[in-house]
């Protein structure tokens, strides 16, 4: 167990680390916007792939992909790191761009989805990994008359927070925290008839463990046992970077719930099915999902 930090330390944080981390990470963002897209993505790119590789995060994306892919050569995992890289930082750098991005350069599968999710009269679930730019579905959403409250972590510094609800704004108005105040929200929220997107490829520590890529990883079961619980649609859906600032968004069909009468079992299948999904899309395009994450124990 980690050792608890000091009164000294956690007041130095608080009044001192994370303003600075604030001001640069406000300076960073009006540099972006500043930017032409195109340029603000490729100088994204480029800072990251620079600066990536000598951030702790990078023995992490390492030791998963070796881990999930032990048949690659390392040429081909420094690749797909460096790509990774790439990719995270064009995502930073597109946050100030996000409605021209939604509005000119991405292509749409499945629109008939939305348009279902929007008109049938009933709440909805989204759920997806972090694949390419993941804030894009939102936004396309939004852009196609579907509201889409976001499920999200929120940062430890509070200033970085309200930054990112502010530059999320092309996509959505509602931001649901995770843990047991966010999970009373989003009952309600969806009791009332609004749509949510879930990320569902990070480590919960409260989850169930699901297979993936051959390991137990601990999984959040929320969208399912909500989407049977309030008999909902839930969709997949999938971000994927074809070249530069230029994406592709699919969407599926609502999944198809199991009815053995056990929740919890039925919940299990369908988080496995969801799994394997994201599984097929990463093995596709592996250098657009975030390795970074803790998502299986060391």
């Amino acid at each position: 167990m980690a050792k608890p930090r000091s009164p000294f330390r956690q007041w130095l944080t608080r009044h001192v680390g994370y303003p600075l981390e604030g001001m640069l990470i406000h300076g960073v963002n009006a540099l972006f916007r500043a930017l032409p897209l195109d340029r603000a993505s490729a100088l994204g790119g480029r800072i990251a792939r620079t600066v990536g590789p000598w951030l702790p995060g990078d023995a992490r994306a390492r030791r998963n992909l070796t881990r999930v892919f032990p048949e690659k050569p390392k040429a081909e995992i420094d690749a797909i790191l460096q790509d990774m890289w790439d990719n995270l930082g064009r995502t930073v750098a597109e946050y100030p761009h996000l409605e021209q991005i939604g509005r000119e350069r991405v292509e749409v599968i499945g629109i008939e989805h939305v348009d279902a999710l929007r008109e049938d009269g009933r709440a909805g679930i989204v759920v997806s990994g972090h694949l390419a730019n993941w804030e894009v579905q939102s936004v396309i959403a939004r852009l196609n008359g579907l509201e889409v409250g976001v499920v999200y972590r929120a940062p430890n510094n509070p200033i970085v927070g309200k930054l990112l609800v502010k530059l999320r704004g092309a996509a959505t108005d509602t931001h649901i925290p995770k843990g047991p105040d966010g999970a009373r929200l989003l009952l309600r929220y969806l009791s009332k008839g609004g749509h949510v997107g879930m990320l569902i490829d990070q480590k919960m520590n409260d989850g169930i463990p699901i297979p993936f890529f051959g390991r137990d990883a601990m999984t959040a079961p929320a969208a399912a046992l909500l989407g049977m619980k309030l008999k909902l649609p839930l969709c997949a859906a999938r971000t994927e970077r074809l070249e530069g600032a230029r994406f592709r968004y699919t969407i599926l069909p609502p999944e198809a719930y199991p009815t053995s009468g056990d929740r919890n079992a039925d919940a299990r299948i369908v988080m496995e099915r969801l799994n394997r999904l994201l599984e097929d899309w990463i093995r596709e395009r592996p250098a657009q999902w975030l390795w970074i994450h803790r998502r299986w124990p060391d």
